[in-house]
Parts: structure tokens; sequence; C-alpha cells
């Protein structure tokens, strides 16, 4: 199968679902979460916790059995919920971010980690699971994300072994936490 065909496939599917999201916005009125019950609320409000911003909110949701998400209530049955009420698109396959250069930074809770890819140009970087629709990246904005240092870590870690070179201020400076000292250097 041909690259652009695949692509057509591809823009096919997403398209629909995301016009459909994208639609059910109510124009000028930020909190519309009037019509999500409270357990859809609570839901997204859990989700947020998984952000990562890069211009955009990223939730960043790579292996939705691991206990990092499990333990907080994220798993394929909430994501598929998430999903059916238009806040984000969940795919088994996972999304790319591609077109970054030799660097980029991301930003959790408001601070920034810095990502050096391998190459100077065309890097690319996994974002999971899960992307936001216009509707879910318009709550996501509007919630104040909560912190999890577990997470953070688990997402630098999966970093790191993909041959990323980090840099950040984030880091728990814990001794028990074996990657620390090799996955980033530690700035204040």
């Amino acid at each position: 199968m041909k690259i652009s065909n695949l692509l057509a496939i591809f823009v096919q599917f997403i398209t629909p679902r995301a016009f459909r999201a994208e639609s059910s916005l109510p124009s000028g009125n930020i909190n519309f979460t009037s019509d999500l019950n409270q357990n859809d609320r609570q839901l997204f409000d859990t989700l947020c916790q998984f952000l990562w911003i890069q211009g955009d909110p990223l939730p960043l949701i790579f292996d939705v059995t691991n206990v990092v998400y499990t333990k907080e209530g994220i798993t394929s049955a909430t994501l598929k919920r998430l999903d059916a009420i238009g806040l984000i698109i969940f795919d088994t396959n996972g999304f790319v971010k591609k077109g970054f250069g030799k660097h980029t930074r991301l930003f959790y809770c408001g601070k920034p980690t810095k990502i050096g890819f391998q190459n100077d140009a065309n890097n690319s970087l996994d974002l999971g699971h899960v992307v936001l629709t216009e509707r879910g990246k318009a709550l996501a904005l509007a919630y104040q994300t909560p912190r999890n240092q577990e997470f953070y870590e688990y997402v630098i870690k999966k970093w790191f072994h993909q041959g990323l070179i980090l840099s950040s201020i984030q880091i728990d400076r814990n001794p028990r936490t074996d990657f620390v000292d090799c996955a980033c250097s530690i700035k204040e």
C-alpha cells in the first residue's frame, strides 16, 4: 500500500470524528461542560493529570494497562467513554507528532522539559494512544492540571529509553529513583 493511500484512509477516518466533536462546541462559551454528567467531568479531570503542552495539550497515554494510568482510573474502557462523548480520539495504533528539529520543549504543569533528538531535523515523538478533540483541548485548557510526579518520571524514563536527550528541573532527587542520574541533567 502506498503512503499516499494510507494517508487518505487515515484522513477519511479521523476527519468525520474530529468534525463531529468540533461541531458540538457551543460558540463563544468556555464553560460548556453542562452537557457532561458528573462522572464524565471527573473522568476528564483525571485524564488532565497526564497532559503535556507542546503548542496544544497532549495527553500522553502510552500503555493503557500500565499502573501509572490504571490506578488513577484511566483504562481502555474509560478512554472509550471519553471518545464516545467527543472529548478525545482514542486509537490503539497510537499517534505520532512529526517535524521536530534537533530540540523541542514540552511543558508539564507549566515547567519545561527539553528534548534533544538524535537527528538534526525531521524527528518525531510518540504521543501514545490519545489526542484531544477541539472541544477536549478547550476543556483541558480550562482545568487546573493536577501534578503526578510518578507519571512525570514514567514519561522521562520512556523517552530516555527511546534515546532522547533530556534536560529538566522537575526530576525528584530521590536517590532510590534508578534512572534520574542518567536520564537528564537537573538544572535550577
